[in-house]
């Protein structure tokens, strides 16, 4: 049986936290929570297929230039090559999951704007 409470946890960014709730090189589910103005860096996968599902908040998912908020009980799959970057814009921290296949791991490409 697997938690937020008993699986590993790492940092990421500025304060934000990730729990290791299947970690496969075939797939990858996290738990995260981004508390309020913090951004992971732009970036796209060539191969992992990516699912935000979020939990708690509203998370604010710039994809492909366009602006997705996404609510409690909502989600959003991203494709492998398109150009996303995952925000907190609101005023109030954010949790949420994120479903790869396979890993990200690997196949991670910043982009700078």
């Amino acid at each position: 049986m697997i938690s937020k409470e008993n699986a590993e946890h790492y940092k990421w960014g500025d304060n934000c936290d990730g729990w290791y709730l299947v970690n496969r090189q075939d797939m990858l589910i996290i738990h995260e929570k981004m508390p309020p103005g913090t951004s992971e860096t732009r970036h796209f996968h060539s191969v992992s297929r990516q699912f935000f599902f979020v939990l708690q908040g509203e998370l604010t998912m710039e994809l492909e230039g366009e602006k997705h908020v996404i609510k409690a009980q909502q989600g959003l799959e991203i494709a492998p090559g398109l150009k996303h970057q995952a925000r907190n814009d609101s005023g109030f921290p954010v949790e949420f999951l994120v479903i790869s296949h396979p890993t990200p791991r690997g196949d991670r490409t910043g982009l700078t704007a």
